[in-house]
């Protein structure tokens, strides 16, 4: 796969999650999405506004992350995450689904979560992260049927808070699973550029990775 620095770019969120994660860090992730030209940045809520703020003008997206990172929120919390990260400036909102929900087979339950978290976003896509990690096969395929019927935009690997990342097995099933009609979002543990573009390979159509910036200057040094 060949791809320009501009293109390969376009397919991140790029991403900084940590707990300890600075103002001034938030403030960097946001100058160099801009330098690179990357799709979004993907932030904690409470750092929404400042983002919008700096990003004001620019073709950057900002998503952030609800129920995060263990899924197990009431619906009701989760809602409110998401009208509240939408009037603070989001424009992508990434959810974890009910974990446990799902492995007990409470597959109606998991459903209304999904569902009411992408009423609540209205227009701006929904990535449902699955934690591809804690999961068997049979289970994913099911988080992504369920995922496709709630009309989320998205499936995503990982959290990057667990056991384990996207691997290309998982986003070969889940592209598997649901074709071109939800798009994939590969995450976790995304580190360089022969990584990225198997994922890509496999069937993702977006990257969530802290690493971006080396990635696209190894492809520029390749």
């Amino acid at each position: 796969m060949t791809l320009s620095k501009q293109d390969l770019a376009k397919y991140f969120d790029h991403t900084l999650l940590k707990p300890e994660a600075t103002q001034n860090q938030i403030d960097q992730l946001c100058a160099e999405a801009k330098e690179y030209g990357f799709y979004a940045v993907c932030v904690n809520p409470h750092y929404i506004a400042r983002c919008q703020s700096l990003l004001s003008g620019s073709n950057v997206n900002i998503a952030t992350v609800v129920g995060f990172p263990l899924g197990a929120n009431t619906t009701t919390t989760k809602v409110f995450e998401t009208k509240n990260a939408i009037e603070n400036g989001a424009t992508e909102i990434d959810m974890v689904l009910n974990i446990g929900d799902l492995k007990n087979e409470n597959y109606d339950l998991v459903l209304e979560d999904i569902q009411q978290v992408v009423k609540a976003a209205k227009d701006f896509p929904v990535k449902v992260i699955l934690e591809t990690c804690l999961l068997t096969d049979k289970e994913i395929v099911k988080a992504c049927q369920i995922c496709e019927k709630a009309k989320a935009r998205f499936v995503k690997t990982s959290t990057g808070f667990s056991t384990g990342g996207a691997t290309v097995e998982h986003i070969q099933l889940m592209k598997k699973t649901v074709g071109d009609r939800v798009l994939i979002k590969a995450s976790g543990g995304i580190r360089d550029l022969k990584t990225t573009l198997a994922m890509i390979e496999a069937g993702a159509d977006r990257i969530g990775a802290s690493a971006g910036v080396n990635i696209i200057n190894e492809l520029s040094q390749s």
